[in-house]
C-alpha cells in the first residue's frame, strides 16, 4: 500500500511570506505547528546505551569474505570492524549465521545455537562478539522465532510423527478441506507468494495434512501455544546472551500469534499489517498474545547485567499498535516501518514524524529510525523513483529504472533528516557509501525464493543483498581475496567503493562520518523535536541548539543571516540558499 494512502490529512499549517526565519525571532514567534517531543533527558543514563544508538546492519553473506569462496563469513566481519568504529557507529546487527539450508538465505534456522560453516564456527562468532567489544560495539544477533527450517530435527519429527502427536503439536498441522483434504485448511497466502500450506505425504506415500508457512515452504510456522516451543527459545536466548551478546533483533516479531481459528482471510498480504479503513486486523500478524512472549524474554534479559536489549521487526500500524510492542517491560525498540515507508514529501514525513514520537513516547520508548535493509530497495535508488508510487518489490533490467543521480541526492538528504531525530538510529551496510540497487542483475542470478513463487512476477529483494565495494580496483571490489561473489555485482559499484571516498570532501561516506561525530557531540539522540516552522515543501525543527532545515520543493529556500552551517547534504548556492532535496544543520 502506498505511504500516502496510510497518512491523514498532512497539509501544514503555512507561513504567512517567503519562507525565511530570522535568527532574531524567539521560539515563540516562529512556532506554528503542534509540537510533538521526546522530554529531553538532562541527565542521561549511560546504561540505556540503546535510547540513542546507531546500529549497523551487517548481512554477513555480503560484507567481507574472509576465505575466498565468494560468500561473506564471519572472519571477514570481523577483519572489517574498524570500519564501523571510523564510521561512528555504535552497534551492529548481524543477519542471521546459524545452520540453515539457507531456503531464505538463512532465515530457515536448523540449529539456533550453531554457526553454520558457510559463516565459519561458533569460536569465530565468540571471536567476532570480542573484538566488537574491545572496540566498544555493541553486538545484536538476529533471532528467528516465527517459523524453523523444514530440515530442523522437530521438523523432522513432526514428519516422522501421527497427525495430533506431541511432535505435530510445535507446528501447525491441519487437515485440508474437501471431501479428500484435497485443498488447504485457509485461503492465506505467503508472503512469498502462493498459499501458505503446504501438505505432506504419509509414510505410507498417501496424501496428509497440510502445514502453515507464511514464508517460504521451507519455513514452517511454530506453534507458539505450546509450552514446550516457549521454553525452547528462553534456553536459546540464555545460550547468546551467556556468549556475551548484548541483543536480539526479533525477526517477524508480530506473527508469533496466529488467531485461533484460523479464519479465511481475502485480502492481499501487505507489508504493512493493522487496520485500515476498509479491512480489520489480519489473522495472522499483530495478535494481542505475543505480548504474553515477550514479557518472558524481557525478564530473561533483565536477568543479565549490561542492558541487553530486544528489536522488534514488527510490520505493524497505526504507530500505537507498534507502541505496545516496546511497553517498560517488553521490547527496548521496534522497527519503524511506517517511517521507511513514508513519501518523500514534507506534509508525509512531518506527519510520520510525528505520530511515530507521540506513540513511543507514551509508553516512554525511544523511535527509531531507518531507510534501508535487507528486505527493501535500498533508498539511494528507491527515492530516485516517482514520488508516491508503491515500492516495487525488486527491479530488474526490463522494468523502469530509478534515476540515480536523483536517489542518491534524496537519499543523501533523507539520512541527514532521520540522523538529526531523537531516539535510536539504524543503518544498513553499504548505505554510508551511498550505494544504489542493483536493478539490472540478470534474473537467472536471483536466489530470492519470492521471485519463483512468485511465478517471476516480483524480483524480490536480491538487488539490495549484494556484495559491498570497499576498493575499486581489487578483486570483487575488495568484498574479499578472489574475483568471486555469491550475487553478482554490477562494475558501477567501483565508482562507490570505499577507497575512492575516504578523505575524500563531500562523498557520501563523510557526509555520514560527519553527520554521526556532530550527532553525537550535539546529543541529538536524546534530544527532543521542537517544530519550528512549515510549508508544503519545507519542514524545519530544533532539536537542542541545532535547527534542521529539508528543502522538498523545486524552489531554493533562505537561511537566517549570520547562522553557521554545520553540515548540509549538497552543497548550498553562494548565498547560503537551500536548493531542492536538501537537508541542513545549523545554528544560530
Amino acid at each position: 500500500m502506498p505511504a500516502t494512502g496510510r497518512l491523514p490529512s498532512t497539509n501544514l499549517p503555512d507561513t504567512h511570506g517567503e519562507y525565511v526565519l530570522n535568527s532574531q525571532q524567539t521560539p515563540s514567534s516562529i512556532t506554528e505547528l503542534p509540537q510533538t517531543s521526546v522530554p529531553p533527558n538532562d541527565q542521561p543514563e549511560p546504561a540505556q546505551w540503546w535510547r540513542e544508538a546507531v546500529i549497523y546492519q551487517i548481512y554477513p553473506r555480503s560484507f567481507a569474505d574472509g576465505n575466498g569462496d565468494g560468500i561473506g563469513d564471519l572472519p571477514g566481519i570481523t577483519a572489517r570492524l574498524d570500519h564501523l568504529v571510523e564510521l561512528g557507529a555504535d552497534a551492529i546487527w548481524l543477519s542471521p549465521f546459524y545452520p540453515s539450508p539457507q531456503a531464505d538465505a538463512g532465515y530457515d534456522v536448523a540449529d539456533y545455537r550453531g554457526v553454520d560453516p558457510l559463516f565459519g564456527q561458533l569460536a569465530d562468532a565468540d571471536a567476532l562478539i570480542g573484538a566488537a567489544h574491545t572496540r566498544g560495539l555493541r553486538v545484536i544477533v538476529d533471532l528467528v522465532p516465527n517459523h524453523t527450517s523444514a530440515a530442523h530435527p522437530w521438523f523432522g519429527a513432526a514428519l516422522a510423527a501421527a497427525p495430533g502427536s506431541a511432535e505435530r503439536q510445535r507446528y501447525i498441522f491441519r487437515d485440508g478441506r474437501g471431501t479428500t483434504g484435497e485443498e488447504p485448511p485457509n485461503d492465506w497466502q505467503s508472503v512469498f507468494g502462493g498459499p501458505a500450506w503446504t501438505r505432506v505425504t504419509t509414510p505410507d506415500g498417501q496424501p496428509g495434512q497440510w502445514y502453515l508457512h507464511l514464508f517460504d515452504p521451507g519455513q514452517p510456522d511454530l506453534n507458539w501455544d505450546r509450552p514446550e516451543v516457549r521454553a525452547e527459545f528462553l534456553d536459546i536466548l540464555r545460550f547468546w546472551l551467556d556468549r556475551g551478546v548484548d541483543g536480539f533483533r526479533v525477526d517477524v516479531a508480530h506473527g508469533l500469534i496466529k488467531q485461533a481459528d484460523l479464519a479465511d482471510w481475502s485480502y492481499p498480504q501487505e507489508p504493512l499489517s493493522g487496520e485500515g479503513t476498509d479491512r480489520p486486523r489480519p489473522p495472522m500478524w499483530d495478535q494481542d498474545g505475543v505480548h504474553d512472549i515477550y514479557r518472558d524474554w524481557r525478564e530473561v534479559l533483565d536477568s543479565y547485567p549490561g542492558e541487553r536489549i530486544l528489536v522488534a521487526e514488527a510490520w505493524v500500524q497505526p504507530a500505537e499498535r507498534l507502541a505496545a510492542y516496546v511497553r517498560p517491560d517488553e521490547m527496548h525498540q521496534a522497527f519503524n516501518f511506517e517511517y521507511l515507508e513514508a513519501a518523500w514529501t514534507a506534509p508525509a514525513q512531518y506527519a510520520v514524524i510525528t505520530r511515530s514520537l507521540e506513540a513511543t513516547s507514551a509508553v516512554d520508548a525511544p523511535t527509531t529510525w531507518v531507510l534501508s535493509n535487507h528486505d527493501v530497495i535500498r533508498h539511494a535508488s528507491r527515492l530516485g523513483l516517482p514520488v508516491g508510487q508503491t515500492r516495487p518489490n525488486g527491479i530488474g533490467a526490463d522494468d523502469p529504472q530509478p534515476d540515480g543521480t536523483l536517489g542518491l541526492r534524496r537519499a543523501r538528504a533523507a539520512s541527514l533528516l532521520m540522523l538529526a531525530l531523537p531516539g535510536s538510529a539504524y543503518l544498513y551496510q553499504g548505505e554510508e557509501l551511498g550505494l544504489p540497487e542493483h536493478t539490472t542483475m540478470p534474473d537467472e542470478a536471483r536466489q530470492d525464493p519470492t521471485w519463483e513463487r512468485s511465478g517471476h512476477t516480483r524480483r524480490g529483494r536480491d538487488g539490495c543483498r549484494v556484495p559491498i565495494p570497499w576498493e575499486s580496483n581489487a578483486p570483487s571490489y575488495g568484498f574479499g581475496p578472489a574475483d568471486r561473489s555469491w550475487l553478482p555485482q554490477p562494475a558501477v559499484y567501483a565508482e562507490y567503493a570505499l577507497d575512492l571516498q575516504r578523505g575524500v570532501a563531500g562523498s557520501t561516506y563523510e557526509l555520514y562520518r560527519t553527520a554521526l561525530r556532530l550527532r553525537r557531540e550535539h546529543g541529538l539522540g536524546r534530544g527532543s523535536v521542537y517544530w519550528l516552522t512549515s510549508q508544503d515543501d519545507v519542514i524545519t525543527f530544533r532539536n537542542g541548539e541545532l535547527t534542521v532545515l529539508t528543502n522538498f520543493g523545486p524552489e531554493a529556500v533562505s537561511l537566517p543571516a549570520g547562522v553557521t552551517i554545520l553540515v548540509s547534504s549538497a552543497p548550498l548556492d553562494p548565498e547560503d540558499h537551500v536548493p531542492t532535496d536538501v537537508t541542513v544543520w545549523y545554528h544560530a
